[in-house]
Order: C-alpha cells, then sequence, then structure tokens
C-alpha cells in the first residue's frame, strides 16, 4: 500500500473518513475547506496512490507561539530571549479507522513539513495538543514533552524534529 500526502482539495472524498472521533469527521467534512481559504490552517491528507480520493487520514497545521516562561527551564534557556517563542501547532491529526498504524506515518509526514518550513519562516518549536493520555502517550514516543503549565499540550523543539529519523 503506498501513500502520498499532499493539500486538501477538492478530489478528496471527505465523506467516506471515519476516524471514530465525531468531532474530528465533521472537521474534515465540514470545516477545513473554510479554515484553508480564511488561511486559518493549511490541511493535509494522507491517500492511497492507486486511489488517490481516498481520505487515509489528515493533519492540520498554523503559526503559534509559546510564552517563554512556559516552556521547562532546560527547554527555555535553548530558546532566544523573547517573551514569546514561535512555533507551528499541529491542530488536528486523525487517521481512519480501516488504516491503523498510519497515525506515526502522518505525524512523521507533519514533522518533516514543519522541519521545511521552520527553514523558510522562523519557528522554534512544534506543539500539539493531545485529546487523552492515549494521545499524549503517542507523541511521547517521538520526543514530545509537556509543558509545566498545560499537561495536554505537548511541544517538540524543531532542532529535536530535524534529526529524527523519519
Amino acid at each position: 500500500m503506498k501513500l502520498i500526502c499532499e493539500a486538501l482539495n477538492a478530489g478528496h472524498d471527505r465523506k467516506q473518513f471515519d476516524c471514530g472521533v465525531e468531532v474530528l469527521n465533521t472537521y474534515l467534512n465540514r470545516f477545513a475547506s473554510q479554515d484553508i481559504r480564511r488561511k486559518a490552517a493549511a490541511v493535509f491528507v494522507m491517500v492511497l496512490q492507486d486511489h488517490p480520493s481516498r481520505v487515509v487520514g489528515y493533519y492540520t497545521l498554523c503559526a503559534t507561539s509559546i510564552e517563554l516562561t512556559g516552556l521547562p527551564d532546560e527547554s527555555a534557556k535553548r530558546m532566544a530571549r523573547y517573551p514569546d517563542v514561535p512555533g507551528i501547532l499541529i491542530g488536528r491529526l486523525a487517521r481512519d479507522n480501516d488504516f491503523p498504524g498510519t497515525g506515526s506515518l502522518l505525524l512523521a509526514d507533519a514533522l518533516k513539513r514543519c522541519v521545511r518550513s521552520a527553514d523558510e519562516i522562523a519557528a522554534s518549536v512544534i506543539v500539539v495538543d493531545a485529546k487523552d493520555s492515549a494521545a499524549v502517550a503517542f507523541y511521547s514516543k517521538f520526543g514530545f514533552q509537556s509543558l509545566p503549565r498545560i499537561k495536554s499540550r505537548l511541544f517538540l523543539p524543531v532542532k529535536t524534529a530535524a534529526k529524527l529519523k523519519l
């Protein structure tokens, strides 16, 4: 099964996508195109190479920032001394229930895209909001760390992501 990741477009069949979480299904079906038009988020879909309309999974990216004082001390001392640390938010990440194991492929693609983007538009961290403890465990496997004040918000320095063998 060959997969490719590309920007969401009208040729992608969103109605067939089902990750088991209604809010994530609804987002892809009803709000993703609107977010793209309004420049609120970039939406990328993973599709089957031989069936390019079939959405296997998706993720969103947008600009964000974290207060320098909100980072763990060890990480904060490695950042530029500005009040806010620029970052990229992986706002949503979901895979279709029919394609187990593709979540890590989606995250790998998102991280690669974030690292490339950070070279052109400065970003020091990649941020995710984990919806539950399973999501925290998933992101932690890739080196994401919880923020001290908001345990469901995790971050990964872009420099660390660039070193991952994805």
